[in-house]
């Protein structure tokens, strides 16, 4: 691996397929692959543009139209970031699983060689119906800890991964990720553009600038993903015989605590130090709120020429008090993939400055 990070394998004869390419991960995955010289399809129900991808469209709940629109695709390496949140966790794993399993059965022609999965913390802390409850692993999570007698859908997609490599000759990696940062768009789990639209809020409608999470998160150590360093980590192990076979946890390599965190995010999206309020005795999750205000923003929007007006394709105000909710420390160790050979690291303040001011130049926030 060079210095910025790319590979010194060579990309020849090297075809990618990016599941989930419009997502804060996929998105990153394209961007990276690119930049590395491979050749690169993005498949995802509306198929992007982007120089030098090939956009498929595809729904990966349709199994047939699956093997339809992949049936002149020869990939190398399958990259799968995709997945979709239902009502209950049966229902996640039915859904989930089968498409790790249709999108895998649609490439039984191809050359595979890598298929490359992205999973997270929930594979220690549980599912979103049981989640950090009851007895978990202590932290910092390490890949070798068990799995948690609670069904999940991480497990399933894993499942299906491992049967699919066994029947169709390629070696698999799975991707831990705590909470990512990147750039998109709807996204379910956006973390990043979710706190700057609250700090745009709190600016435009003279509101304090609140930490919505519990006393654990705010005096706790944490750690992040930057969706580049993870994008970095799954072309790594696709590409590294270290990395064949391998679970493999992935943050960014430093810790914080919220306390510490959050004026300096403040301090980044231009929020007066003045109206910056930390946990004070309660959780004050951001459903509740930013609910009186939402119908704001489409206004903000129109009068700083954004380019989204939808609050809810900015913003997902579950998943952030989700994770910031908890009410355990949640940390995660890096070991297992520094002894392998990956030593990508990013200053988690940093990733969050640069990705705010992406979306100030994409016109997602003023």
């Amino acid at each position: 691996m060079t210095p910025d990070g790319t590979t010194t394998q060579s990309t020849d004869q090297r075809s990618a397929l990016v599941v989930g390419a419009s997502g804060i991960t996929g998105s990153a995955l394209v961007e990276r692959l690119t930049r590395d010289g491979w050749e690169v399809s993005a498949l995802s129900r509306r198929a992007g543009t982007r120089d030098g991808v090939r956009g498929i469209a595809a729904d990966l709940r349709d199994p047939e139209g699956l093997r339809s629109a992949l049936a002149d695709e020869r990939p190398t390496h399958v990259f799968f970031t995709a997945w979709q949140r239902q009502a209950t966790e049966a229902e996640n794993i039915a859904v989930n699983s089968a498409m790790v399993r249709d999108l895998l059965a649609a490439l039984d022609h191809a050359p595979l060689a890598h298929v490359a999965l992205v999973t997270g913390l929930k594979h220690y802390l549980g599912p979103f119906e049981a989640y950090a409850a009851g007895e978990m692993p202590d932290t910092p999570f390490h890949e070798e800890e068990p799995r948690l007698d609670t069904p999940n859908f991480y497990y399933a997609q894993e499942d299906e991964l491992f049967a699919a490599a066994e029947r169709q000759g390629f070696t698999w990696s799975v991707h831990r990720s705590h909470t990512v940062i990147g750039h998109a768009v709807g996204n379910a789990m956006n973390m990043g553009l979710t706190l700057a639209v609250q700090a745009t809020l709190a600016k435009e409608l003279d509101l304090d600038f609140v930490f919505p999470g519990s006393e654990a998160q705010w005096n706790g150590l944490t750690d992040m993903t930057d969706a580049g360093l993870l994008a970095e980590h799954m072309v790594w192990a696709a590409t590294s015989p270290e990395g064949a076979d391998e679970p493999f946890n992935i943050v960014n390599g430093d810790v914080f605590r919220w306390r510490w965190m959050w004026p300096r995010l403040a301090a980044h999206l231009g929020v007066d130090p003045a109206r910056v309020v930390g946990f004070s005795g309660e959780a004050r999750p951001l459903e509740q709120q930013m609910a009186p205000h939402e119908a704001a923003w489409a206004g903000i929007a129109e009068r700083h020429g954004l380019i989204e007006s939808d609050i809810t394709r900015v913003a997902s105000w579950w998943h952030t008090d989700a994770d910031l909710g908890r009410a355990m420390e949640v940390v995660t160790d890096m070991g297992k993939s520094r002894d392998a050979g990956f030593t990508g690291y990013r200053r988690t303040e940093q990733a969050f400055a640069d990705l705010f001011a992406r979306y100030r130049a994409d016109r997602l926030i003023p």
